[in-house]
């Protein structure tokens, strides 16, 4: 064979294997790099010799919880958040950002140099402007303005931040949705839930740090606005159910005891550290981690799911009923988990799509969703502060878009709203936020921002931020260069701090 047909024949396979390198050390050297939470591991076995030494001698293979709580960058505002996350897009226009002219104009066309380069996902561009059917009406000491629709919500009025000036670049709901939770429109980026506990762990020993619970049925993003990503997969979101085992098949089938169990997992684990031992490979710890989580979890996880043992008061504040899936039990499920250690807690709601038609329309569907949603959602504000959570703890709400000021004929009875990106409205609350305040403005029609913009990445960077952590430092290699939540954007929205 001469030297030209060695070169063809020469893989990339070979190469590794005459370096004495394998495709799982080069993993986890790039997971070993920069201080990372791998580096504990490596600390323990200084070389490979070591490992298969403690290998072949039956002795155990000392791991580590990759989920160990971790030190933020700086001094955090808030330690745990609850992101409520209104699938299909609530309508600002109708619950937080009042527009007299709109409603002044309502009928007329829209000017076209509102519509003129811009891109919808049905209604055409002549369509005509739509004020809200909606009363508005100023709440709290600091006169946070609320719709008529959210009535529980302004009981709660000077607790709350409102940003009028929301901005996406997506326009369709499954892209903006992933855009929301993981700071890309691209499938397989690790979701803002697993970037936190990737970089703070959890506090929680028989929970996992990020769950996700679910109501109104399922998103359009699906699982990818849970996933890990390219994170190892301990950190992504464990979605739980409303009733019963959070999990199917956390039970024991019948027949196994927990004397079998337990013997049954201990050489699962010893097998499974062994192998870690040699190889090295993080996803090895992960499974021997999440055995023992769910063993741990079918003590823990009956206790957290059953509400009825909560007073009375806290159910009917809730609206709340032990045996049913709710989003109201879904709340007051995401305080319980929070109390135990879990880290960041997703609650789901789908069914804010109102586009016109008899139910889904800007009476009847509003009333519906938030019938569903404000009482529960006022309540785990009132709730986490007077247990004094509240300082700690923040709740994030809102969507993947907003609105459009235009409206979309689907029934000229009911009339209904398109996808908005240009602007659309979110709150939240908890430490370190300034409470009862407003921040951002849009134009006399709530077509555009005209004031303090707050774009994805922004609103990323800055709960980043309120977590003790710097957006731009919290990251991962991939595919050769370094990854993060808010990608190469994102700017700390500084009006919104206290």
């Amino acid at each position: 064979m001469n030297d030209q047909e060695r070169l063809i024949y020469r893989t990339r396979r070979h190469f590794f294997r005459d370096c004495g390198l394998g495709i799982g050390t080069m993993a986890l050297a790039a997971l070993l790099r920069d201080g990372d939470i791998y580096a504990a591991h490596a600390a323990k076995s200084k070389s490979k010799r070591k490992r298969k030494a403690k290998a072949a001698a039956g002795e155990p293979f000392e791991t580590f919880n990759p989920l160990a709580p971790r030190p933020p960058h700086f001094e955090p505002k808030v330690k745990r958040i609850i992101y409520l996350f209104m699938a299909g897009a609530p309508s600002q226009l109708d619950l937080f950002d009042y527009k007299p002219k709109l409603v002044e104009l309502s009928g007329e066309p829209i000017p076209p140099s509102y519509t003129k380069n811009q891109r919808y996902a049905f209604i055409k561009r002549d369509a005509k402007m739509l004020g809200t059917p909606r009363q508005f009406a100023r709440h709290g000491q600091h006169g946070v303005e609320l719709s008529d629709a959210l009535p529980h919500l302004a009981t709660v009025a000077d607790d709350i931040t409102v940003i009028k000036s929301m901005t996406t670049t997506a326009f369709n709901h499954a892209p903006a949705q992933i855009l929301m939770n993981t700071g890309s429109t691209m499938l397989g980026r690790p979701s803002m839930g697993a970037w936190f506990t990737y970089g703070l762990g959890s506090e929680a020993n028989d929970l996992p740090g990020f769950v996700v619970l679910s109501s109104g049925g399922g998103t359009s993003g699906g699982a990818s606005n849970w996933g890990s990503g390219f994170l190892p997969t301990l950190y992504q979101g464990v979605p739980f159910r409303g009733v019963g085992d959070p999990i199917l098949n956390l039970s024991n089938p019948k027949g196994v005891d927990v004397k079998t169990q337990r013997a049954s997992l201990d050489v699962i684990r010893e097998l499974n550290r062994k192998r870690l031992g040699v190889v090295g490979d993080p996803e090895i710890a992960t499974r021997i981690n999440s055995f023992e989580l769910a063993y741990r979890m079918q003590t823990s996880a009956p206790e957290l799911m059953d509400i009825s043992k909560e007073s009375k008061q806290t159910l009917e504040m809730y609206g709340a009923e032990p045996g049913k899936a709710s989003f109201a039990n879904n709340a007051l499920l995401a305080r319980r988990l929070i109390e135990r250690g879990v880290r960041f807690v997703n609650v789901y709601h789908k069914g804010w799509d109102h586009h016109g038609g008899k139910g889904k329309d800007l009476v009847g569907g509003i009333d519906s969703l938030t019938g569903q949603t404000d009482q529960a959602c006022a309540a785990l504000v009132k709730d986490l502060k007077q247990r004094g959570m509240l300082e700690d703890t923040l709740v994030v709400w809102g969507g993947e878009f907003g609105r459009t000021p235009m409206r979309e004929v689907r029934a000229e009875k009911y009339p209904g709203r398109d996808h908005h990106p240009q602007a659309f409205s979110y709150w939240l609350a908890g430490g370190g936020l300034k409470s009862g305040f407003t921040l951002g403005q849009t134009d006399e029609l709530g077509f555009f921002v005209t004031e303090d913009q707050v774009m994805v990445h922004d609103l990323q960077a800055t709960i980043m931020h309120l977590m003790g952590i710097e957006h731009t430092k919290l990251t991962f290699r991939y595919q050769g260069r370094d990854h993060r939540l808010t990608d190469v954007h994102g700017n700390l929205v500084e009006k919104l701090l206290s």
